[in-house]
């Protein structure tokens, strides 16, 4: 990028208000998803099983040091909501 480039300046100085809001966005699906997993007493490694994910790459997502795509937060919805359906289950017959 040149020097004098308006827009580079422009970053520098604010910041990227697009990147700002999608590392919000981030952070807000780990902390709901950290949040539904301790308001159904589950843990990391059910998420990880559940998602055929190594438990290390659950617990980089949950602390925000992740970029989620659509296809990931879906599949993070899909699977919480197979846990939390199993977890009411076995609540109901205990």
């Amino acid at each position: 990028m040149e020097e004098n480039d308006f827009v580079s300046i422009w970053l520098e100085e604010t910041g990227n208000p697009a990147i700002e809001k999608l590392a919000q966005l981030n952070l807000d699906v780990a902390q709901k998803t950290t949040a539904i997993l301790a308001a159904n007493d589950l843990t990391e490694n059910n998420l990880a099983s559940i998602l055929d994910i190594n438990p290390d790459e659950i617990k980089r997502w949950l602390i925000g040091r992740h970029v989620f795509s659509v296809k990931t937060i879906n599949e993070i919805n899909t699977a919480l909501a197979e846990l939390t359906t199993a977890y009411t289950k076995q609540q109901q017959i205990n």
